[in-house]
């Protein structure tokens, strides 16, 4: 392995170092975190950060955004800067840094595409764990730091120190901020984990101020198979594009599919197998579609991987979900939490709960701030087309006293939600604040309602806002 040097770490994120060679005798690090030694990535930086970087010890601090006097300071401290454009090399460098030094002989699994990424990394990771496996994912329910973005998981994986037989790693389809898109963002992510297999979710849109078509979106999430060189690609058969991708794996390797005529299916019955039934309809932890789909992706990967039918049906079904995953918060009324926010989350959120419903349907939609019109008028279309044929009492929110800065809701952003809905004559009531919108719902139900929650970080907060209207 060759030795790191702030030299050699400004040529493989093509950035430029301020300040002097130095031996980096630590591991990647977070600010936060970082020991003597270590290796900071940051995505900005200021002053007062370079100052604590400097008297923890680091070796260096990698970053895309130098702000204020950061760079003064670092030279006034003798403390080597690299500025690079492009934050995603370094990071995906500190991931293969981090695997080939201290876990060169894990299996190594990728998970990507536009849903169900989280909930499918998050199933198989339980059930590796079930079958002995000493294994990690950058999915969990506490923290479900899914990004590759920052050095997470480098760190994590070095802190292992060896003792690590699997990793199950979330890659996302596309990245970016400030319409600033990593392209090929799940490319090089996987090249840098090289894994052994790969797991295709399905291709929807998501991130609209990064990819404005499904072609996009399939290029970025096909990515993942260009160079492939490992045994194993688990696609989801359901979907047309995904399905389609076979066509991108080498001959020599083995392409599972699972879904709807594979040897993978669900039936009314459960989870079939070669078409004997694996796991009953009883013992799955979703009994929706789209989450059923995740369990089909999981249990695949597992069946490749040959781990014991009875391991993956004992995993399965003590499977704790992750957060925000049809999560019930309340049962008079039905009270349902879900992390839906793009067209196809939603739809098929809101016909599962509708599904469930005995009394009155009640959604509460909490509007994506700060990621465009485009994606907040598909959303609002996904809303409409859901619930034109539903009785059903429409509340949205803002959410203002809940986000910050990064996910306000801007009024271009409201006023093209509501647009849409009023263009489709759907009916609706608007509340500012979270807290608002939850007592309106809370007021409006009765004890055999539905109330459904949907929407990402404007709706985040709800189980705690919700318990403190319960107090009040």
């Amino acid at each position: 392995m060759k030795q790191l040097t702030t030299s050699y770490l400004a040529k493989k994120c093509q950035g430029e170092l301020i300040g002097n060679n130095q031996v980096i005798s630590g591991i990647f690090n977070i600010l936060k975190d970082a020991r003597k030694g270590d290796a900071v990535i940051r995505h900005w930086i200021d002053e007062t950060g370079v100052q604590i970087a400097s008297d923890k010890g680091a070796s260096c601090m990698i970053t895309q955004d130098a702000r204020g006097n950061a760079t003064e300071t670092a030279k006034k401290l003798n403390f080597p800067i690299i500025l690079t454009e492009k934050i995603e090399l370094i990071n995906a460098f500190a991931l293969k840094w981090a695997l080939d030094t201290y876990a060169p002989n894990t299996l190594r699994i990728v998970v990507s595409g536009t849903n169900g990424k989280s909930t499918t990394t998050h199933m198989i990771h339980s059930i590796l764990v079930e079958a002995g496996y000493t294994a990690h994912t950058n999915t969990d329910s506490e923290s479900e730091f899914n990004t590759l973005i920052d050095p997470m998981v480098a760190k994590q994986i070095a802190e292992f120190d060896g003792n690590l037989d699997a990793v199950v790693l979330e890659v996302s389809e596309v990245q970016g901020w400030d319409d600033r898109n990593m392209t090929d963002h799940a490319h090089l992510m996987t090249s840098a984990i090289q894994p052994q297999v790969v797991v295709l979710t399905n291709v929807a849109l998501d991130h609209i101020s990064l990819v404005n078509s499904l072609e996009k979106a399939s290029k970025e999430i096909s990515g993942t198979l260009n160079g492939f060189k490992g045994d194993y690609v688990v696609l989801n058969c359901d979907d047309p594009l995904i399905r389609n991708m076979q066509s991108l794996v080498p001959p020599e390797k083995k392409v599972i599919l699972y879904g709807s005529g594979s040897n993978v299916e669900f039936r009314d019955e459960g989870v079939f197998h070669e078409g004997k039934l694996l796991i009953p309809l009883e013992d799955l932890p979703f009994k929706s579609p789209h989450f059923i789909q995740n369990t089909l992706a999981a249990v695949s990967t597992a069946l490749a991987l040959e781990i014991k039918p009875e391991m993956i049906i004992k995993a399965v079904k003590s499977y704790n979900p992750l957060k925000r995953r049809f999560t019930v918060l309340g049962t008079e009324p039905l009270i349902i939490d879900d992390f839906a926010h793009n067209p196809q989350g939603i739809e098929a959120t809101i016909k599962s709960a509708a599904d469930l419903t005995s009394g009155n349907f009640h959604l509460v939609c909490a509007i994506r701030g700060s990621r465009g019109n485009s994606l907040n008028k598909l959303n609002a279309q996904a809303v409409a087309d859901s619930v034109k044929n539903l009785s059903c009492n429409l509340i949205l929110t803002s959410s203002k006293d809940v986000v910050d800065d990064a996910n306000w809701v801007k009024p271009s952003e409201k006023k093209v939600f509501i647009e849409v809905l009023q263009k489709e004559g759907i009916n609706y009531i608007h509340y500012e604040t979270l807290v608002d919108a939850l007592k309106k719902a809370l007021k409006s139900s009765h004890k055999t309602d539905t109330i459904l929650l949907i929407g990402a970080q404007g709706m985040d907060p709800a189980s705690n806002v919700l318990k403190s209207i319960t107090v009040e």
